[in-house]
C-alpha cells in the first residue's frame, strides 16, 4: 500500500457522485439503457453506496457513488469513502458533485480506506484507485496518509514485535528517512541520566526502558512532542484483569501518534525545530517491579507517591516532559492513550485535549473540524490540584475515588511543564473500535492532522 493518487494520465472511469435529490436529473440525462440500469439497480444516491454502469460491450463505462444527504454526511468523517468500499478495482477520476469545498478531506479518506494491517496475513487485496480531484494538493494529502498508515502500522502490531526495542528502531527508520539525528538513553543510564521514572516503570520487563531523542530542524520556532511509548501495560503489581489487557498493545499509541505528526512535519519541509521525546517501556511484573505506595523521585526533583502500579503513563511522560521543559520550547505536546476516563467523558471518536490558553484552544478546535480530526476542549480545573497531592510527597500519581481521572492525570503532567511559554497535552485512546469509511478497525491516528493544520498559527509559521 503506497497511498498515492492515480496518474492525470491514466484510464480513469468517471465517477459521478449523486445525492438522492440528484439522481432523477441524472438519469433523465443519460441513454435508455442507462436508465433501466440504474433503475433496475435500487441505486437511489444513499451515502456510502455505488454502481458499476456498463457500456454497450458488458465492460465498465462509468460509476456512481451515493453521497447521501448534507444530514447524513455530517454524521460521517469521509463520506465518499464509504463509497468506495463498493466499486471494482480499477482507477477513476470525479466527473461530477464533488463540492469543491469537500475535496481535500473526501480525497483523504479514499486512500485511508485503502489502510490494511496485513503483517500477519499476506498481501493486500487490489483495491480502487483515484486520480486527484482538481484544486487539491494531492502531495500533501498523499503524505497525511502515509504518516497516519505509519501510525496505524506501530500501534496495530503486538509486544511481541513492538516492544522497547523496535518501538526505538521504528524512530531510527524514521530519523534516517529524514535526516533526523536521534539519541536513546536505554536502561541503568537513564538513571546516570537523571530519569528515574522512566527507569522505575520499565525495570521490570524483559527489554530495558529507554528514552528516545530525536531532532529535525535548523532554523524556525522550537516544537517538542512528547509521546507516551508503554508498550504493553499489564498494571504491574496492581495487575489489569484479562478484560482490561486485551488492547494493550496500543498503549503506545502516543508514541506513534507523535511519530506520524513529525513525519508530516518533516516531510512537509516545515520551517521549525522540531524535537520528538518517547519514553518507550513496558509495564511488566517481576522482582524489581515498583511497588504501590513507593515513593519515587522525578527528574524534576518532585516526589510521587505510587498509589497504583496501573497509573504509569504519567511518570513516564513526566521525566520525558521535565526534559523538554529545560529548552524552554516555544510549544510542547503531549499524547498518551492515558485514562480511561477520557473515553467514558468523550468516547472513541473525538480526541480531548488541555491547554491554558484560549487562542490555541480556539485554533486546535477549528482545525480540527476542517482536516476530519474532531478535538474536543477538556479543563485543567485548578481546584482539583488538591486531588494529587497525598500529603506524604509532593504528588499522587492515582488520586482515590473514580471522579475526574482525565482532569487529574493532566493536572499531574502540567506540574513538569513550567518554563514553557505553551503547553497542551492530548488524552487519546488510538483505536478505532468498529470499521467506518476511511477507518479500518484497530490501531487510529488522532490529533496529528488538526495539529499540523493550527502550527502556522500556533507557532506563527
Amino acid at each position: 500500500m503506497s497511498f498515492v493518487f492515480a496518474s492525470p494520465d491514466a484510464r480513469a472511469l468517471p465517477l459521478h457522485i449523486l445525492e438522492p435529490d440528484d439522481l432523477a436529473l441524472w438519469t433523465a440525462q443519460q441513454s435508455d439503457f442507462v436508465r433501466a440500469w440504474v433503475e433496475a439497480s435500487s441505486f437511489k444516491g444513499a451515502l456510502c453506496s455505488a454502481l458499476m454502469v456498463p457500456g454497450a460491450d458488458g465492460a465498465p463505462e462509468c460509476a456512481l457513488a451515493g453521497y447521501g444527504t448534507a444530514k447524513q454526511r455530517a454524521r460521517t468523517r469521509f463520506a465518499l469513502a464509504g463509497a468506495m468500499a463498493h466499486l471494482a478495482p480499477g482507477t477513476y477520476r470525479i466527473a461530477e458533485g464533488l463540492p469543491p469545498e469537500d475535496a481535500a478531506t473526501e480525497a483523504l479518506g479514499w486512500l485511508l480506506s485503502s489502510y490494511g494491517f496485513s503483517r500477519y496475513h499476506g498481501a493486500a487485496p487490489d483495491l480502487p484507485m483515484l486520480v486527484a480531484p482538481e484544486g487539491v494538493d494531492a502531495a500533501r494529502i498523499e503524505i497525511l496518509a502515509q504518516s497516519e498508515a505509519l501510525t496505524r502500522d506501530l500501534i496495530n502490531t503486538p509486544a511481541s514485535d513492538m516492544g522497547p526495542i523496535a518501538l526505538e528502531q521504528a524512530a531510527r527508520n524514521l530519523a534516517d528517512e529524514f535526516g533526523a539525528r536521534i539519541e536513546v538513553t536505554a536502561g541503568d543510564a537513564l538513571l546516570d541520566a537523571n530519569f528515574p521514572m522512566i527507569h522505575a516503570v520499565g525495570r521490570a520487563a524483559a527489554e530495558a526502558p529507554r528514552l528516545i531523542d530525536m531532532r529535525w530542524g535548523a532554523s524556525g520556532p522550537t516544537l517538542t512532542l512528547v509521546g507516551k511509548g508503554v508498550c504493553f501495560d499489564t498494571g504491574g503489581l496492581n495487575i489489569k484483569p484479562g478484560s482490561s489487557m486485551g488492547l494493550m498493545k496500543k498503549d503506545m499509541g502516543g508514541a506513534a501518534n507523535v511519530l506520524g505528526l513529525a513525519r508530516m512535519i518533516m516531510a512537509l519541509g516545515l520551517n521549525l525545530q522540531l524535537r520528538v521525546l518517547i519514553p518507550a517501556v513496558e509495564n511488566s511484573i517481576s522482582a524489581s517491579s515498583m511497588r504501590p505506595q513507593d515513593i519515587l523521585t522525578s527528574r524534576k526533583g518532585l516526589t510521587v507517591e505510587i498509589n497504583n502500579t496501573d497509573a504509569e503513563g504519567r511518570l513516564v511522560l513526566a521525566d520525558a516532559l521535565a526534559l523538554a521543559d529545560e529548552e524552554k520550547p516555544d510549544l510542547v505536546i503531549s499524547m498518551a492513550t492515558l485514562t480511561g476516563s477520557a473515553r467514558v467523558a468523550v468516547g472513541p471518536d473525538l480526541a480531548p485535549f488541555y491547554v491554558d490558553e484560549d487562542a490555541i484552544a480556539d485554533a486546535l478546535s477549528q482545525a480540527g473540524r476542517r482536516m476530519a480530526d474532531p478535538l474536543w476542549r477538556m479543563p485543567f480545573w485548578e481546584p482539583y490540584e488538591a486531588m494529587i497531592e497525598p500529603g506524604i510527597a509532593d504528588l499522587d500519581n492515582a488520586p482515590a475515588g473514580s471522579f475526574a481521572g482525565s482532569i487529574t492525570a493532566a493536572l499531574f503532567l502540567r506540574r513538569f511543564v513550567t518554563e514553557t511559554p505553551s503547553y497542551v497535552h492530548f488524552d487519546i485512546y488510538g483505536w478505532q473500535p468498529a470499521p467506518a469509511p476511511g477507518r479500518a478497525k484497530g490501531g487510529f491516528l488522532q490529533g496529528p492532522r488538526a495539529i499540523l493544520d493550527a502550527l502556522p498559527t500556533l507557532l506563527k509559521l
